[in-house]
């Protein structure tokens, strides 16, 4: 037996310690509409579905498997697969099968989804005149409350990339952490597009013209929750373009201090080379008049210790001399 222990439930319709097959049964012969959430099902809500509830098997088996998103009739039962924020905060969506017939508009779940909550808060509130449009009201408010759930996080995001960009452009604090930061924005970002692209793909197909999904005086809902969805569809395209154009100037400025750094490395090692270069023959002279030995040319031939002494800077000016004409003691920055 599946208890509905703690499910929500719209209209006067007790579920306490009641299994799915009465509460539905009892459900389809009230005017008011009822909403029914199953979370979590398992082996029994899957034989209930097929054989007690006769739902078609394509449908029950995208519950517990690989859910694309779709919205499909099967006679006079309709069933969607929609992709909605889930709150574990390891994969940001999770799949809702919505399954509708007669005045019971049912949910399926395998994951917490914080969208639910608030449904049911809304219809709690809702107008009677409202509810009387039937079911198709509840699957318009399901809808809505799945897309206005994005909202707050999509304005988090775009706080988060704020933030970020600030940091890069400005160089406050340090750069360790931002190239994560970022890919993890762009993640949440693709996850969020995924349930938007869902709702924008099942609210699209509901009101495709001839199909006959939803009833015409709904219509208008299913209207004002395609302009939102839209509008969140752009939001979340452009946070994510600025995203990635954070990350590649991020890149951009950490290669550019980079290459600063190999710059004044790259000078240094050439005042050093140039230095040794000199120093080098200087020290060769000074060693062979060093020598105690008997030298084919003694130092008072040339002048003693000073005679030595401008030898070595000629050497050192010849050698300066050619360095700049090969350009060696030129800035690269000066280029």
């Amino acid at each position: 037996m599946v208890l509905l222990n703690g499910r929500s439930v719209l209209g006067p319709l007790d579920t306490d310690g009641r299994d799915l097959v009465a509460v539905l049964a009892e459900a389809e012969g009230m005017d008011t509409p009822v909403w029914i959430d199953v979370h979590r099902p398992d082996e029994e809500v899957r034989r209930m579905l097929l054989d007690d509830l006769a739902f078609e098997e394509l449908a029950v088996e995208d519950v517990f498997g690989y859910a694309p998103t779709s919205v499909q009739r099967f006679g006079n039962d309709r069933v969607l697969v929609i992709n909605a924020r889930d709150a574990d905060n390891r994969l940001d969506t999770e799949p809702v099968s919505v399954f509708l017939r007669g005045s019971v508009l049912m949910t399926l779940r395998r994951a917490e989804i914080p969208a639910m909550k608030a449904f049911g808060r809304r219809l709690k509130e809702a107008d009677a005149e409202d509810l009387a449009l039937g079911v198709d009201f509840l699957l318009y408010e399901l809808l809505d409350t799945i897309a206005d759930d994005w909202a707050p996080r999509l304005t988090a995001y775009s706080d988060a990339l704020d933030r970020l960009e600030h940091q890069i452009f400005t160089h406050e604090g340090r750069d360790a952490g931002i190239l994560e930061e970022l890919h993890d924005l762009k993640r949440h970002l693709r996850e969020a597009a995924k349930s938007i692209e869902s709702l924008h793909f099942v609210v699209i197909r509901l009101l495709k013209p001839g199909d006959h999904l939803v009833s015409v005086g709904t219509h208008h809902y299913f209207n004002d929750v395609q302009q939102l969805v839209g509008a969140l569809m752009r939001r979340a395209n452009n946070y994510s373009q600025g995203a990635t154009s954070a990350r590649e100037s991020h890149i951009s400025n950490v290669n550019l201090r980079l290459a600063k750094t190999n710059a004044r490395l790259s000078e240094v090692m050439t005042t050093l080379t140039i230095t040794g270069a000199i120093m080098l023959p200087l020290t060769l002279i000074a060693g062979i008049f060093g020598m105690n030995t008997a030298l084919p040319v003694q130092a008072e031939s040339l002048g003693g210790f000073w005679g030595i002494i401008g030898l070595m800077v000629l050497f050192a000016i010849g050698m300066l001399t050619f360095f700049w004409r090969r350009g060696w003691l030129s800035n690269p920055n000066d280029d």
